[in-house]
């Protein structure tokens, strides 16, 4: 048990889920990611279905969008959810994709005031995937709280929050959120209890014991970004992706 009295958790992943993960119109790029990021198991535990109208924030160069748009193409919806200054380009994003990914949707939100035009009360899930460490990274230390404020007004009574990132170990010095791109366990449980949710459930999915946590560069000295290029890359290509949290939290009915 964890020390909230949570256990870990794992969920045999749906037919539907199954068939979105191998599908073959997933990029040969993305598909050699899996192996790290294990999505088939990582959705089925944020109990994400082809019904749900899922919120995915900030969705990058889309990686998971590859998987869950065509997974609720049909009797569900896809919403991104970015800053303003990145509407566009998801906008973009989500257009060159748009045969397999049908009607999708892109919402905002604004660091400053926590104030978004995704209707509150709307969504089933709400998933971030490696993406709270920027928050803390932000010059003002009240972004995180305004935006996990955010994804609890948008999900409906009893939706889930699902959350993945590059978890920062309990004894480390805490100022390495700020830099690493690692985060504590402890600081995503607390900003999320404090926007109202309910910690449900936590795996070992997308756990890489491999990993020191103490990188020159962070997070992004691993695979698949290298920024230390050809310097000692074979050392950190037996690493791979970083070891990461996988918590999943209920907004309380």
């Amino acid at each position: 048990m964890g020390a909230t009295g949570v256990a870990a958790q794992s969920v045999k992943p749906s037919k539907e889920i199954a068939a979105a993960v191998g599908s073959p119109d997933r990029t040969a790029a993305n598909r050699a990611r899996d192996r790290y990021r294990h999505p088939a198991a990582t959705l089925s535990f944020f109990c994400v279905t082809p019904g749900q109208t899922v919120v995915e924030f900030i969705p990058g160069g889309g990686w998971y969008t590859e998987i869950l748009a065509p997974l609720v193409k049909r009797s569900g919806s896809y919403v991104a959810l970015v800053p303003p200054a990145q509407a566009e380009r998801t906008r973009v994003m989500l257009a060159s994709g748009a045969a397999r990914y049908g009607e999708t949707q892109v919402q905002t939100i604004d660091f400053k005031t926590g104030a978004s035009t995704m209707p509150a009360g709307r969504a089933d899930v709400v998933l971030t995937f490696r993406n709270v460490h920027n928050l803390l990274m932000q010059d003002d230390p009240a972004v995180a709280a305004r935006v996990f404020k955010a994804f609890h007004d948008m999900l409906k009574p009893g939706g889930i929050f699902g959350v993945v990132d590059h978890r920062l170990p309990e004894q480390m010095d805490t100022a390495q959120e700020k830099s690493s791109g690692y985060i504590k366990r402890s600081t995503i449980v607390r900003l999320a209890q404090q926007a109202g949710f309910r910690l449900v459930g936590e795996s070992d999915i997308n756990a890489n014991a491999l990993d020191s946590h103490d990188h020159p560069e962070g997070v992004w000295t691993l695979p698949p970004t290298y920024r230390l290029k050809d310097v000692d890359r074979a050392k950190y290509a037996r690493i791979g992706e970083s070891d990461r949290l996988t918590l999943k939290f209920q907004k309380v009915l």
